[in-house]
């Protein structure tokens, strides 16, 4: 199962705080899947690949409450925690960088912090796409803003690093293996 976080609504669609949702449209162009499934508030639309069903999936709850969808998805599909890998959006890394991990705190994402609660464990893949941090102004103000134009080529890069690594993973069945080989890249 492939996660993005992000917020429903054409309201939020451009915003750095749904880079998590862009990646999955990403993905989804990429094996070209329709998000057209609706269940436990969430927006799903699935694939095989080797064999196995590929879940990508927006949760519709608002990114406060994330992990309520997930969590209920995992259990209705019976998927486990080593089975499923989060994208969000991340303050702390520039625009343009990804970074993936295992396990972790939410580093104060609320997203995150919500998945750590309802999946009761901090242990489950990542995918953190770079937001860049605000110069000037609020956090949210910041994350729930539009990219700016000139940065358009390098979150470009980070959705396709994005859709790389899922792909990695999902065909080397290796998280470890995929997280070092695109952290390496910088």
């Amino acid at each position: 199962m492939i996660v993005g976080l992000g917020n429903p609504g054409q309201k939020y669609a451009s915003t750095k705080h749904n880079i998590g949702f862009m990646a999955v449209d990403e993905i989804a162009a990429h094996y070209q899947v329709e998000l057209n499934h609706e269940k436990f508030e969430a927006e799903y639309g699935t694939f095989f690949l080797e064999g196995e069903k590929v879940f990508l999936v927006k949760p519709l709850t608002y990114m406060n409450d994330s992990g309520r969808a997930v969590q209920a998805l995992m259990a209705y599909f019976q998927i486990q925690l080593d089975e499923i890998v989060i994208i969000y959006d991340d303050m702390d890394l520039p625009v343009g960088k990804i970074r993936l991990r295992q396990h972790g705190s939410a580093g104060g994402h609320n997203g995150i912090k919500s998945l750590i609660s309802y999946l009761r464990g901090s242990d489950f893949n990542r995918i953190r796409v770079g937001t860049g941090h605000p110069q000037h102004g609020s956090v949210v103000d910041w994350v729930l803003s539009p990219f700016s134009k000139d940065a358009q080529p390098d979150v470009l890069r980070s959705l396709d690093n994005a859709c790389g690594a899922v792909t990695d993973w999902l065909t080397q069945d290796d998280f470890m293996q995929t997280m070092n080989r695109f952290n390496r890249k910088g």
